[in-house]
């Protein structure tokens, strides 16, 4: 109420002062007018300004002045050169209004990850800065990307939304036991993945309030940032490449790193069920692949010897066919 009660204030003292002190010869009725529309500007630029993160509005400050010192030193350049005087004016308001407005966008843009550790590592190395990747909630659950992390396959900066952090931290507050624990392990997992010395987890403050589904908000996050996605949910994968995002599918890297079988080979597998078929067994491999041997339902809690007959890939992952074939039963000979 305070807030809206300065800002009526304001308009009212902006449409007084454009009355009294009509700009550029403007009649006092059009002056007033004048003041009340540039007060609206200034109130809807401050609406706007709240919702940025403090470090895009640092980002943008530095941007603008950087911006307006290049417009300096051009001008300055361009200080020897004569120009008609309306044409000098232009000139100067598209230097100065030109690099002062590129310094604002491309600060506000940069300005989101600038932190002394960032700086340090421009320095370091270039470009490791810009190496983005942005974890969605199912992947952080799931758990595997901290293990990837430890191996030391991924780089650059891990950027988990404060969106993110707050659907997590939903679900760990759930009144379903489930949900509670998928949640509280979530959290955890992000807490191993930041105690990793070559991992710079950051959280960031971008949001797209307009946006409400969170799946698409992280797509906005990944176009804003220019980096890609890791995640392991089928559908937000799909949505990303319509959108030409990056993914980085955990499960496709599981799927790819499965030992590589081919049909003829001979293979040891425990049978720990029977399968869909009459003679069939199952096993499954230490990375969970399901075997699926024929001739095996008798041979169930056994270990045998089977030749891989076909791979079939899915979508859910690989699956291997084999035979099993008893060896003959020694007939007794007669004395």
């Amino acid at each position: 109420m305070g807030i809206l009660i300065i800002r009526v204030v304001f308009v009212v003292l902006c449409s007084i002062i454009g009355y009294f002190f009509a700009p550029f010869g403007l009649a006092n009725l059009v002056g007033m007018g004048f003041g009340f529309i540039l007060s609206l500007i200034v109130i809807t630029l401050d609406i706007k300004v709240r919702k940025l993160p403090a470090k895009v509005l640092a980002g943008s400050l530095i941007g603008f002045l950087v911006g307006i010192a290049l417009a300096s030193l051009i001008n300055a350049i361009l200080g020897g050169m004569e120009f008609p005087y309306m044409e000098d004016y232009f000139v100067k308001l598209l230097i100065f209004g030109g690099l002062g407005y590129l310094g604002l966008v491309i600060g506000a843009k940069k300005g989101e990850f600038l932190g002394l550790k960032n700086i340090k590592a421009a320095f370091k190395e270039r470009g490791v800065i810009e190496r983005y990747k942005v974890l969605d909630t199912s992947v952080i659950i799931d758990g595997r990307i901290a293990d990837v992390c430890e191996t030391g396959f991924i780089d650059g900066s891990l950027v988990v939304p404060q969106f993110i952090l707050r659907e997590l931290q939903r679900v760990a507050d759930s009144s379903d036991s489930l949900k509670r624990n998928r949640g509280r392990r979530g959290l955890d997992i992000l807490q191993k993945i930041k105690k990793q010395p070559h991992i710079n987890v950051q959280i960031s403050e971008l949001d797209f309030p307009d946006i409400k589904e969170v799946d698409l908000k992280l797509l906005e996050v990944c176009r804003y940032l220019g980096g890609k996605i890791i995640t392991n949910d089928f559908n937000l994968n799909k949505i990303a490449q319509l959108r030409g995002i990056e993914v980085l599918n955990i499960n496709e890297l599981a799927n790819a790193l499965k030992p590589v079988v081919l049909p003829g080979e001979m293979m040891s597998v425990f049978i720990i069920k029977e399968g869909k078929e009459p003679s069939q067994g199952v096993a499954y491999l230490d990375d969970g692949t399901m075997v699926v041997v024929d001739n095996a339902r008798k041979s169930i809690g056994k270990t045998i010897k089977m030749v891989v007959t076909s791979v079939l890939q899915t979508t859910a992952g690989k699956m291997i066919f084999g035979k099993f074939e008893p060896e003959p039963a020694e007939v007794p000979k007669e004395g």
